[in-house]
């Protein structure tokens, strides 16, 4: 048996079920994710109607989801270089899930990088597969012994991640962190994700025609403030936010700040220089790494 293996079976203790999931689920990311991407298809298509699937999707959102970054907060996570552990109750004003929400980054230099079993399952460009992010030793370890071959698993340096996080958030790509039960409940794989190839973002909408409050994603903390004097009303926020927070009508920009993930993309992307984020004291804590370690600890 593989040390990295090993070191899975061991984080879960007794629980051996959950041991096996999270074998299965990185063993088998492709297959694993495309099962779940067309489950949740075709229940939203054919089966809207019917009442009970409402609890099988509040089931699933509170043991696999995940919480949007900014690009600022996801910088921090690729230029640690201390150990972070984070794992107490306190960490839902994070992270606003029952089950996962522990912020764990052990050896967080130690990073791999493998395909995206999302964009692979929804046909995404073949330059775009590439992109799932693991940062610590334990999770980057199973992902270079188990899936080298078959998912194109490689180590990378930090400043190699973030340059592709930067490549990716060019073109319209956001970060998300991921937390999963099965996982042991902890933080570990972000990836570079677009509404049209993410499956956690696309099983939201899903999930929105049976419980218009269901989100697999938290939103990162923050929400976005305009410089009117600096706007051009250009659309380049609307054309950018995937959320449908940001538009432009007969010149009149709009914003709604309930439905705002505060992923910095139009900001990031705004030609004036004219939007900026605030932190949202109406929204969940930002997975600020600074935040954590002071107060979280």
């Amino acid at each position: 048996m593989r040390e990295s293996t090993r070191k899975l079976l061991k984080k879960h203790g007794w629980r051996i079920d959950r041991a096996l999931h999270n074998y299965i689920y990185f063993s088998f990311y492709y297959p694993y994710v495309f099962f779940v991407y067309h489950l949740f298809r075709i229940l939203a298509t054919y089966f809207a109607w019917v009442t009970p699937i409402r609890g099988i999707i509040r089931f699933a959102f509170v043991r696999y989801h995940a919480k949007i970054l900014s690009f600022g907060d996801t910088r921090k996570i690729f230029e640690l270089n201390e150990d972070v552990s984070a794992v107490s109750e306190k960490n839902k004003k994070i992270v606003p899930y029952t089950y996962a929400y522990k912020i764990l980054l052990k050896d967080p230099e130690f990073i791999a990088v493998m395909d995206c079993p999302c964009k692979k399952a929804m046909h995404a460009p073949e330059w775009t597969i590439n992109s799932c992010i693991s940062v610590g030793r334990d999770v980057s370890q199973f992902w270079l012994e188990r899936c080298g071959e078959k998912y194109h698993a490689r180590r990378v340096t930090q400043a190699e991640a973030l340059d592709l996080i930067q490549k990716f958030r060019k073109e319209g790509y956001l970060n998300q962190a991921f937390f999963k039960v099965a996982t042991g409940g902890t933080m570990g794989v972000i990836c570079c994700c677009h509404m049209d190839t993410c499956v956690s973002l696309q099983a939201t909408r899903f999930a929105r025609k049976f419980d218009q409050t269901a989100s697999m994603a938290a939103e990162s903390g923050y929400s976005v403030v305009c410089d009117e004097a600096r706007c051009k009303k250009c659309g380049t926020c609307e054309r950018i936010c995937m959320f449908g927070a940001m538009t432009i009508n007969d010149g009149t920009r709009s914003y709604d700040r309930k439905e705002c993930m505060g992923c910095e993309l139009c900001v990031e992307h705004c030609p004036e220089q004219a939007l900026s984020l605030y932190r949202d004291p109406e929204k969940s804590v930002p997975l600020d790494l600074d935040v954590v370690r002071a107060e979280y600890r």
